[in-house]
């Protein structure tokens, strides 16, 4: 299962499910934390929306 990140911008990216640990609300703001590329901990960035892609599914 994968999970697109909608930006701000207009622009998304994908990230594998179990990479991601939190999305809130903070500032009037959706954030999402997901895990650093290295493993070495998480960050945090700005979301507009996201959405649940299941397996068949076309990424797009």
């Amino acid at each position: 299962m994968m999970v697109k990140f909608n930006y701000p911008d207009g622009d998304w990216c994908y990230r594998a499910i179990h990479t991601v640990h939190a999305v809130f609300h903070k500032d009037g703001k959706l954030i999402a934390r997901a895990e650093r590329g290295d493993r070495n901990g998480y960050y945090e960035f700005e979301i507009e929306s996201f959405e649940l892609k299941g397996p068949g599914e076309i990424l797009t």
